[in-house]
């Protein structure tokens, strides 16, 4: 049970600048409860279930939502560390349990695990392996033992860490650094991305930095340093090849001559874009999607890899259209439309990626408590005051009550269209509440 004794950190009652109203502080206040009840209702024994199980009618493949899914477990973990519930800490633990004793032999994550029998799964649409969820579960393992200054649950697995890793290292098929993603490979499992995909690239960035920590308390000191220079190393071959530039510097060579593998000339697409304001969403030797992930790029900066005078870039660009209204955030940039060359006809399928739904623009609250992190990291706290109670009120929305703190809404409308009672929304929208009293300059992925 939780400890309703135990002190939570304060949240607005004193607004010294006054930039919120006592209705709005009072939302907040609301919404912040709220949110901790959302966790608290995906709360089972075997970890994090993505959307409340006892809220949610689940029929056809809807089935598999009665599972503990490896990158919404993950995330709930990293934005509920601050919480002081013990019914909550043992579900985190419990999570990553479930997810790394149902790791395969060759140390491939599954995409989730079922609760009623304990089946992992490993792929999702299509027969695709799921690359991003064992990216996300070694993020939401360095950031549970460091946060917890407990090491041991990574010392159990110790060896199942050492596979994952060889798996992972594994997608970057031919050498050149960055991972090959299959379409259908990530969270966006009707959507047309592959091969260089900007948001497991982020990942990947982060995840070996993670690693590192890992191997670091291990007692592993050159393991260590040698995953923050490949951390390091993907960090400039992202800048390079996802940040498009009319200058053809080159960024500092990797000085382990293994490391430097040529790379295919991206410098006349890069021309031919000119000058970015964000790092574009995709890049294959065939075709990139100059379109702005604006999930993978508030990642970008808030775990570290995109420097601040290039995030205000993109904060500009991002406001400038407009994909905080009418609530935060629209995950992609412009949308894809019908007819337009990365239109697939699969997007139809449930009626999910139809322009401004879903992954095509949809608005996830999840998203919307990254970007008030990435407003607040630029040092905008009013502004981010505001965004969150924008948040706040997108949250409150629910089709059959308030407070549901919903999967995602519709782009344009912004009526809630998903699962009610998401994980990984409500969670999101507590961390952004603890990250408002934090240094901006120490603010961090978990």
């Amino acid at each position: 049970m939780p400890d309703d004794s135990a002190p939570r950190r304060p949240l607005f009652q004193s607004d010294e600048d006054a930039t919120l109203s006592p209705e709005e502080v009072s939302l907040l206040e609301a919404g912040y409860e709220a949110a901790v009840d959302a966790v608290r209702r995906n709360v089972t024994s075997a970890g994090f279930s993505a959307c409340s199980l006892n809220d949610n009618t689940v029929y056809g493949t809807d089935v598999n939502y009665r599972s503990v899914w490896a990158r919404d477990g993950a995330k709930t973990i990293c934005w509920t560390l601050d919480l002081v519930d013990e019914e909550i800490d043992l579900c985190q633990r419990a999570t990553l349990e479930t997810l790394l004793g149902h790791t395969a032999e060759n140390g491939h994550v599954p995409c989730n695990v079922t609760i009623d029998d304990g089946r992992p799964e490993f792929t999702g649409v299509g027969g695709i392996a799921s690359i991003d969820a064992g990216l996300w579960v070694v993020i939401a393992l360095r950031a549970y033992c460091k946060a917890r200054n407990d090491w041991s649950l990574a010392e159990k697995h110790r060896e199942r860490l050492e596979t994952m890793m060889a798996w992972l290292a594994a997608q970057d098929s031919n050498g050149d650094g960055l991972l090959e993603i299959p379409e259908a490979g990530d969270w966006t499992d009707l959507f047309a991305r592959n091969y260089h995909v900007l948001y497991d690239e982020v990942l990947w960035f982060r995840c070996l930095g993670c690693y590192a920590d890992i191997l670091e308390q291990f007692g592993d000191d050159d393991g260590a340093a040698r995953y923050r220079s490949w951390s390091k190393r993907v960090g400039r071959l992202i800048l390079k090849n996802f940040w498009p530039s009319t200058s053809r510097a080159e960024p500092p060579e990797d000085p382990n001559p293994l490391h430097n593998v040529p790379l295919p000339s991206f410098a006349d697409a890069q021309f031919a874009l000119g000058d970015a304001r964000y790092l574009v969403a995709e890049v294959s030797p065939f075709a990139f999607s100059w379109r702005c992930d604006v999930y993978a790029n508030l990642l970008a900066f808030i775990t570290g890899l995109v420097d601040k005078d290039r995030a205000l870039m993109t904060f500009r660009f991002l406001w400038g259209v407009g994909v905080s209204d009418p609530w935060p955030v629209e995950n992609l940039y412009p949308v894809v439309q019908s007819g337009d060359r990365e239109w697939k006809d699969y997007f139809t399928v449930n009626l999910l990626n139809l322009p401004h739904h879903y992954h095509n623009g949809g608005i996830w609250p999840f998203v919307g408590g990254l970007w008030v992190r990435y407003v607040h990291k630029l040092g905008m706290k009013d502004l981010a005051k505001r965004e969150l109670v924008k948040l706040a009120e997108c949250c409150k929305l629910g089709v059959g009550r308030e407070w549901e703190f919903n999967e995602w809404h519709h782009g344009q409308t912004g009526r809630p269209m998903g699962k009610a009672y998401q994980a990984w929304s409500a969670a999101s929208f507590v961390k952004a509440c603890h990250s408002l009293h934090v240094d901006p300059e120490h603010a961090t992925l978990t």
